[in-house]
């Protein structure tokens, strides 16, 4: 096929366009670039053509001819999201919206949207499916909620729309984000030897590498038209939802002699959440996911050892989101609506 993918310059487009490239599909990029340059090591990309398009300007991205708009392009977390809720809203939902509506009076007749189990929000012990109450609790989930509403009325014989609600991601990428729950944990650990914990570690999340993610949106690229047809799908393994102190000692292991601190005042997260995804794993053959979190941990602390990482990571623009905007928007590279200034 032929696939527009949005925001592939990021976290999970980089390992993506990788994954679509082997299997043959003809692969077009389009990302405003504000993380083009956040590499992790020594690891590189694959060039392809591609649009230098924020996706707020959706009448100056051209869509005839594509067979599926893959959709990863936004404001990437929760705290990007408090950057400025009407920005997050701006560029995460309506923008998203615009996309998906051109996408269809374009004649593409796919969309699959990358969504998030943020949309569940602060939801307690019990696991969740497909069907559970939305409940989001910051801008970014509240944006994702939106989407799948919004876009979700658009689906027809012609236009079949797919939302991923991707598990918190984790594992290595060209384009490395260490604001990530076990990528940050293994930081702290290779760095300092301090497992330092932002909260009390008693909240719930599923997790999933960004290998897996790429190979479900894979999935349901192949997969029958009328199987993914206005579906929401919980991205990942039921078994693979953890508390954060679990996901502590998961890095312990993986560092015998780290000790696990918790930083001064960290108390519960509103966010807790876990899923069930057995639906995806049911629905779709084809998606096979390959990692759990202890071989994940391994595979961090491997890459971080191999590229002789600092404490210094913790925080470096490259591989933390919010510093890289703080850092463009304190040099004036883009100005307070991230739009990149008229010198650059």
């Amino acid at each position: 096929m032929k696939v527009l993918v949005t925001g592939h310059n990021g976290y999970i487009g980089s390992v993506l366009v990788q994954m679509f490239l082997a299997e043959g599909h003809e692969v077009v990029g389009l990302d405003t670039d504000l993380f083009a340059d956040c590499f992790f090591g020594n690891m590189n990309v694959p060039e392809i053509p591609s649009m230098n398009v924020d996706i707020r300007d959706t009448a100056a991205i051209a869509l005839e001819g594509f067979d599926a708009v893959v959709h990863l392009a936004g404001l990437s977390n929760d705290p990007l999201g408090d950057l400025d809720p009407t920005l997050t809203y701006e560029i995460n939902h309506l923008a998203s919206v615009r996309l998906a509506e051109k996408a269809k009076a374009s004649g593409v007749p796919r969309f699959i949207f990358s969504s998030s189990c943020s949309n569940y929000g602060a939801a307690g012990d019990d696991f969740l499916t497909e069907e559970s109450e939305l409940n989001p609790v910051t801008a970014y989930g509240v944006s994702k909620v939106r989407v799948e509403r919004d876009v979700k009325i658009l689906a027809d014989e012609n236009f079949h729309p797919t939302f991923l609600r991707n598990s918190t991601v984790y594992g290595i990428s060209p384009r490395l984000r260490v604001d990530l729950v076990l990528n940050n944990l293994m930081a702290s650990a290779v760095t300092s030897g301090r497992i330092l914990m932002k909260s009390d570690g008693t909240p719930w999340r599923p997790i999933v590498h960004v290998e897996d993610v790429s190979r479900a949106f894979l999935a349901v690229l192949q997969a029958p038209s009328d199987v993914v047809h206005n579906q929401a799908f919980n991205v990942g393994l039921t078994q693979e939802n953890y508390r954060i102190s679990e996901l502590g000692e998961i890095v312990k292991e993986t560092l015998p002699g780290c000790e696990i601190e918790y930083a001064e005042g960290a108390g519960p997260d509103k966010r807790c959440y876990r899923v069930d995804c057995s639906k995806i794993n049911q629905m779709l053959p084809g998606f096979k996911p390959q990692w759990d979190a202890r071989a994940g941990a391994v595979q961090i602390y491997e890459a971080y050892k191999k590229a002789n990482v600092t404490e210094a990571i913790l925080t470096d623009p490259r591989f933390v989101r919010m510093n890289q905007l703080r850092l463009l928007m304190d040099s004036r590279r883009v100005s307070e609506d991230l739009r990149w200034t008229r010198s650059n």
